[in-house]
């Protein structure tokens, strides 16, 4: 799955499962081969492989929105 525009550090994304804390946003902290994440709940880092977060991903937020979402 190609994201049009790429992803980059400082994105903030939706992925279809929540993670076990209650959140399902997280931060991109690293895209390349390996997409590596970080909660925005509880602060959990992940690495993914670029093939299991592609299956796993649901939507991009901008940041603009995504911060807003994260103060709420």
């Amino acid at each position: 799955m190609l994201l049009d525009p790429p992803l980059r550090p400082g994105d903030v994304v939706r992925l279809k499962k929540k993670h076990a804390c209650g959140n399902d946003l997280w931060e991109v902290l690293m895209a390349g081969a390996d997409v590596r994440l970080k909660c925005t709940g509880c602060g959990r880092v992940i690495l993914l492989d670029r093939v299991r977060f592609s299956s796993r991903f649901k939507k991009r937020i901008s940041i603009q929105e995504g911060v807003g979402k994260l103060q709420d």
